[in-house]
């Protein structure tokens, strides 16, 4: 995984997020963009906020993709 989707994922997460996914261990911080990066990628949503707002399509998929991790 390319440093810079990490990057990207922790750069859409919350600052008290990005602190507790940067303490995780290297492997689960690639799992996690990876799955960031499917869940930008399969919702259409999304796909419509990315239209009005990146950002707020990164963070939403962001929250929601910690959001399985924790439940």
């Amino acid at each position: 995984m390319p440093m810079d989707s990490v990057a990207r994922f922790l750069a859409a997460l919350t600052p008290e997020d990005r602190q507790t996914i940067t303490a995780a261990p290297r492997d689960e911080q690639e799992r996690l963009a990876a799955a960031w990066e499917a869940e930008l990628e399969a919702d259409d949503e999304l796909d419509t906020l990315d239209e009005l707002s990146p950002p707020a399509a990164e963070a939403e998929a962001a929250r929601r993709v910690l959001e399985r991790r924790e439940g």
